[in-house]
């Protein structure tokens, strides 16, 4: 059975929000649409989306925002620009960043820019790694948190000292914010202070909103407008993006409001977690509503597990898995939103307690 109709066919899914139906998903944005009287942009231009805009630019402390069909589409473009501004083609990368790990190298082979992989693919980045480079950065790009390394981000002292670091050397500092909306919970600190210093921040509309797709560049005005242009020459302007929006902006201001709840229900896990040592945390305290969890069998055998769990007992336990260093090892994501949320103390523990049990099994 593929892996969509035996998760389909679960009624327990530890990770993640609980997912809508097209039909219950089209039909809930009709319905707001209804309720807010709500009319199609037309090539970005409309109430909705301009008031959506201006919603996130304030949020993140910003004079703009686009909307942006693809965060693939934003971050490139914004990186070339930034570049083409400071006068150095080059831009810093975490070894882990979503632009080297995730996107076929278009930054190389679109001549976007040039990406040079700065500090420890295991650690967040410090300001020592970006002083150790000695060629001129024409961008300092920061995913936070950094998905690939279990949602970690610098300490609230280092990033001030990134911040610091990047004005001092002339370099735009840009955000992967894709999950920012998850950091700043996990930093208790508002959007806008851990956007603030920055001069352009991305962020999702369907990570952690949950909507269709989409995502927002927030920066100064002209450069916002720019971005614009660029993403028009890129095939991005689609003529209606209201789907888009609506699906993100009638659960936004609840999403962001849970995210205090989601990452407190982390920190809870994390607790539980101590009891089970075949589930290994990474990192070792949350720092965000997400971890990795290693595990002491193969990728292959923790997907088999997976997959017995939910036919034998309609137990989702994760989703992709991902091969670890050492041999027969390997490490999964959990997202921490609406499902572990919903979950009694007591459901949880028990799906813990299946799934260490199935590994004992295993190894």
């Amino acid at each position: 059975m593929p892996d969509a109709d035996l998760l389909s066919a679960c009624h327990t899914v530890l990770p993640g929000h609980r997912a809508r139906a097209p039909a219950r998903m089209f039909a809930d944005m009709a319905a707001w649409c209804e309720q807010h009287e709500v009319a199609h942009d037309v090539y970005g231009s409309g109430a909705l989306i301009e008031q959506f805009e201006r919603k996130v630019a304030d949020l993140l402390g910003f004079e703009a925002a686009l909307f942006c069909i693809s965060g693939t589409m934003a971050q490139v473009t914004a990186l070339r620009l930034a570049c083409e501004d400071r006068g150095s083609a080059l831009v810093a990368l975490h070894p882990t960043s979503h632009i080297l790990v995730h996107e076929s190298s278009n930054y190389q082979l679109l001549g976007h820019f040039d990406a040079l992989a700065v500090g420890d693919r295991h650690r967040p980045w410090c300001a020592a790694d970006l002083a150790a480079v000695p060629d001129r950065l024409g961008v300092v790009a920061m995913e936070m948190p950094m998905r690939e390394i279990g949602g970690q981000n610098p300490s609230w002292d280092e990033i001030a000292a990134i911040k610091d670091h990047c004005r001092a050397r002339g370099a735009h500092l840009h955000m992967d914010g894709a999950r920012l909306w998850e950091a700043a919970a996990g930093m208790h600190r508002t959007p806008a202070e851990l956007a603030a210093g920055f001069d352009s921040v991305y962020v999702s509309l369907y990570k952690g909103i949950g909507g269709l797709g989409g995502a927002m560049l927030a920066g100064s005005t002209t450069f916002i407008a720019r971005a614009a242009a660029w993403c028009r020459r890129q095939g991005g302007n689609v003529v209606h993006r209201s789907p888009y929006v609506v699906a993100a902006a009638m659960q936004f201001d609840q999403r962001l409001a849970a995210m205090p709840a989601y990452f407190a229900r982390t920190e809870w896990l994390y607790g539980v977690l101590a009891d089970f040592p075949r589930l290994r945390a990474n990192p070792a305290r949350p720092q965000a509503n997400m971890l990795h969890l290693h595990l002491p069998v193969s990728r292959e055998r923790a997907l088999a597990i997976r997959d017995r769990v939910a036919r034998e007992h309609g137990l989702w336990l994760f989703g992709r898995a991902n091969h670890a260093a050492l041999p027969d090892t390997s490490y999964v994501e959990l997202y921490v939103g609406d499902n572990l949320l919903a979950l009694a103390d007591a459901q949880v523990i028990a799906a813990l307690t299946l799934w260490s049990d199935a590994l004992g099994e295993a190894s």
